[in-house]
């Protein structure tokens, strides 16, 4: 491949490459297995002159989802073996900028949330697929069918499925960011002052607290249910003093959270699903692993 059509093959990728990478992401649910597929689809465009290939984005997208599946299917037996609750790697996102159109930054924000990520891990590699192609990024059926080997009729059954399966089971999403802010800041003062009234207001009777540590820092090894034990626990957390600590808000995907920093390095990550006024789950991450790159630089 000479230099001119590896500076087209380059520049078409890079055209793509957001695209790829959030597919990628809402398969995986990891930002470095995501990063890792898509440098593998990077190898694969780059092998070969493709200049003949009339939908750059359809033929990426292809390449990306089938790695995604395949490695996928690799990082599931991990999953097993994981120690407590698994929880998405915490991604950075901003769609205001990028994505102009409030309703499609609504769709990008809910298909990348946590509540929607754990859900979607309970389907198949293929039926996730599907879901993330159409749902997220709006794919063609046709498409999705070509992408995946199947035929389209076959896509549409998946489709059904992975979309039911995922509106029985995800939370509601009924409060706007400001709001989201609000009570993150006000759960933040209860929790931080120990106020388990407070908390005890703001949680839904059945609220869940989830917290992901990978047996590599302190967390509930099991889902804690219900307001009192979630709001003792986080009463009991907010009484450890941490050295240096600092709180930090930042939106992680697709929503407010609180990052809370221990000598200039990631500690911990709150965020919280509210439906009905009420928090409905606390998601406490802290495994450094999947953590660490949210430290400021």
């Amino acid at each position: 491949m000479n230099a001119d059509t590896l500076a087209r093959a380059t520049a078409a990728f890079e055209e793509h490459r957001s695209v790829l990478t959030g597919v990628a992401y809402r398969m995986l649910g990891r930002v470095a297995d995501a990063e890792d597929v898509v440098q593998d689809a990077w190898l694969r465009w780059s092998a070969e002159d493709r200049s003949d290939v009339l939908g750059p984005r359809a033929f990426l997208v292809r390449i990306t989802t089938r790695l995604a599946i395949d490695r996928l299917r690799h990082v599931q037996s991990r999953k097993e073996a994981y120690v407590g609750p698994w929880l998405p790697e915490p991604l950075e996102t901003d769609f205001g900028a990028s994505v102009p159109d409030t309703a499609e930054q609504a769709v990008l924000a809910e298909s990348v949330s946590l509540a929607v990520l754990v859900v979607l891990e309970s389907l198949s590699p293929l039926e996730r697929a599907v879901f993330v192609l159409r749902e997220a990024f709006g794919f063609p059926y046709g498409e999705i069918a070509t992408a995946l080997d199947r035929s389209e009729a076959a896509v549409r059954q998946m489709a059904g499925r992975a979309r039911k399966h995922v509106e029985e089971r995800k939370p509601r999403f009924d409060v706007d960011p400001v709001e989201q802010r609000e009570m993150t800041e006000r759960f933040l003062a209860a929790a931080g002052g120990g106020d388990l009234g407070g908390l005890l207001s703001m949680l839904a009777p059945e609220a869940r607290l989830v917290g992901d540590s990978g047996g590599k820092a302190q967390a509930p090894l099991r889902v804690l249910e219900s307001a009192d034990k979630v709001a003792r626990f986080l009463v009991a957390v907010a009484a450890k003093t941490i050295p240096g600590m600092e709180i930090r808000f930042t939106e992680l995907n697709g929503g407010p959270a609180m990052l809370v920093l221990a000598e200039g390095r990631a500690d911990t990550v709150f965020q919280l699903d509210i439906a009905d006024g009420l928090i409905q789950c606390v998601y406490i991450m802290r495994n450094p692993d999947k953590i660490s790159g949210l430290a400021p630089q």
